[in-house]
């Protein structure tokens, strides 16, 4: 060790510590109040009621498609499909 250098000295500079404290504050950034629904004094998150009436608009389409006597192939991939697409839709159009 040197005589007048303390042991341990700070770098400024380094490229680990600021990365570091970029994402602490990116983390930190998604603290903040998430939108929910106040249902008989129960909060569910909007994410939830937007999976649900999204999976009621998949089953009415579902049953609109059979009444058409269109057929869907394969139907495994197309429903579970169209339910994301409706959920992402609605949490578009209400949560911007």
């Amino acid at each position: 060790m040197r005589a007048g250098k303390p042991a341990m000295t700070r770098n400024r500079n380094n490229p680990s510590l600021m990365y570091g404290l970029v994402l602490a504050s990116l983390q930190l950034a998604g603290c903040a109040r998430a939108p929910s629904f106040d249902v008989l004094g129960s909060f569910f998150p909007a994410w939830l009621v937007c999976l649900f009436v999204a999976i009621v608009l998949t089953v009415l389409a579902r049953w609109l498609f059979l009444s058409l006597r269109l057929a869907l192939a394969p139907p495994i991939l197309i429903y579970p499909s169209m339910t994301a697409l409706f959920a992402f839709g609605l949490w578009l159009i209400f949560f911007r």
